[in-house]
């Protein structure tokens, strides 16, 4: 993260290894060799706090490089693990949010993320008797801070593209609620001597962060880009990024995901929202109860519900092109207006 400029990040969204997780065991012992000593020696709670100081030291790099009233999103899971025969919690959301604190960042409402799960079995402890159960964890975090006040958009410039990053006013209702119910993935990582698989989140979290708290242009930062998801996202809402993956057992997953990406699968997102908008739109026409809507955006050609709305403007990745081993550029179409390509820029850096 040295390589990256002072104030020149907009948003960082990332999903960091989750202290006291098992998988995140040994890529986190290779960072500090104390922390493999602790848990050999069943300290628990000083393997927590060592682990936590080694991510601190990536939260103090995302402080410096986002701008002021830049946003930093980040997805976290707390752990439970018994350790010498005790079971406890191990609480990574309320130790992140200490460190951004002390850092002078602002912690914003946090949203809860519900991870939808199938699983046959969710009892912990002594099942269904009474004093030895355990509440299941089903739910991770997406912790809001943004470094100091609102930001400032002066020039016109800015303010256009605020405008043409503008959401939908019923797409506002669902992503700033507090509560997202989203699948979760998995993936095996294979050539990693520090884990088998990965626990990347779902494309629709990034996108819909990158939309809610940046604008087409700006620059978004995952400084753990794991299997490159947050740089997909970016792409697809016409953001320029920076990724950055310490393991490189990642670099080819991350290439082979970007290069091999059907375009068709990042517009599918796009182009849900333009239909559910207008399915939206047209189902409340026929409520006598609900008032004429009376703004239009000629971009979409579709009716909005209000002035912000007007100046949307939701255009399609039309291809991706390796630039170079580590760089990619993104061009885009927009049917409803012109057959134009945008270029923005995307840039892996892999420390290995």
């Amino acid at each position: 993260m040295e390589r990256i400029k002072d104030a020149s990040v907009h948003l960082v969204v990332t999903s960091p290894p989750y202290p006291m997780i098992e998988m995140w065991d040994n890529i986190m012992a290779k960072q500090n060799h104390e922390i493999k000593s602790a848990l050999e020696k069943n300290k628990g709670n000083k393997a927590f706090e060592l682990m936590h100081k080694e991510l601190d030291k990536v939260w103090a790099e995302v402080n410096r490089v986002l701008i002021p009233g830049g946003f930093a999103c980040i997805n976290i899971g707390d752990a439970t693990r018994t350790i010498n025969g005790e079971f406890s919690l191990y609480s990574n959301h309320s130790r992140i949010i200490s460190s951004f604190i002390s850092l002078g960042l602002s912690n914003l409402p946090n949203i809860i993320w519900r991870k939808q799960t199938n699983a046959p079995n969710k009892f912990m402890g002594s099942g269904m008797l009474p004093s030895g159960a355990y509440v299941t964890l089903e739910h991770e975090w997406i912790l809001i801070f943004r470094k100091g006040g609102k930001r400032n958009i002066k020039n016109e410039e800015e303010k256009l593209l605020r405008k043409k990053s503008a959401f939908f006013w019923e797409e506002r209702n669902v992503w700033f609620s507090d509560l997202w119910d989203l699948k979760g993935t998995k993936q095996k990582i294979h050539g990693s001597e520090t884990r088998q698989r990965s626990a990347a989140y779902p494309y629709e979290l990034p996108y819909r962060l990158i939309n809610m708290y940046s604008i087409k242009g700006d620059t978004v930062l995952d400084p753990f880009l794991g299997t490159g998801t947050t740089t997909l996202a970016a792409m697809a809402s016409e953001r320029n990024s920076i990724g950055i993956e310490i393991d490189n057992a990642f670099l080819s997953i991350i290439s082979d995901n970007i290069s091999n990406t059907d375009t068709i699968q990042l517009n599918e997102l796009i182009k849900a929202r333009i239909e559910q908008h207008e399915y939206f739109v047209t189902e409340r026409a026929k409520d006598p109860r609900k008032k004429d809507i009376l703004h239009f955006n000629t971009n979409l050609k579709l009716p909005v519900i209000t002035s912000q709305e007007t100046g949307i403007e939701l255009n399609y990745v039309k291809s991706i092109d390796k630039k170079t081993v580590n760089i990619f550029n993104a061009s885009y179409t927009n049917e409803y207006i012109q057959k134009q390509k945008l270029k923005k820029e995307t840039q892996i850096l892999i420390e290995l």
